[in-house]
């Protein structure tokens, strides 16, 4: 019977090979992150939730009914459409649109949903502004304003 020695490796070896190990995993999440960052970049999304997402959560927020959801759909796509169409707008004037455009779609909301529902919802686009506004850092201008 023959006996197999194993070689053992030296520190300085089992070193350089975690150090390599390490490198490879963080390459390869580096990687995944880059290539989900440009899908996202790819399909359009600025911080800004699709009308498919923003459906599902107010379907989730407000309870839609089944009658409900193509209606909400049809009024998000519309706003998503025209916000997208500003794009190349200068920057005082599409804010102006973009109010128009905001209060055009609460009005066809008020149409579809109920009493209840139009204030959940009234609330809830208060609170992902003020979200959106802490994400941007608004903060910051006010600050300044004031110095």
């Amino acid at each position: 019977m023959e006996v197999v020695k194993t070689k053992t490796q030296s520190p300085k070896m089992r070193t350089i090979k975690t150090g390599l190990i390490a490198a490879l995993a963080l390459g390869g999440l580096l990687a995944l992150t880059n290539i989900a960052s440009a899908q996202d970049a790819k399909e359009g999304k600025k911080g800004r939730m699709s009308p498919e997402r923003r459906l599902e959560a107010l379907t989730k927020e407000l309870n839609l009914t089944d009658a409900q959801k193509p209606k909400v759909k049809a009024v998000l796509e519309d706003s998503s459409k025209k916000m997208a169409d500003l794009q190349n707008v200068d920057r005082s004037e599409r804010r102006e649109k973009m109010r128009g455009i905001m209060d055009d779609q609460n009005k066809k909301m008020k149409e579809i949903l109920t009493p209840d529902q139009f204030e959940k919802y009234e609330k809830y686009q208060k609170e992902e502004q003020e979200r959106r506004g802490k994400k941007k850092g608004e903060g910051k201008g006010e600050e300044k304003k004031q110095n």
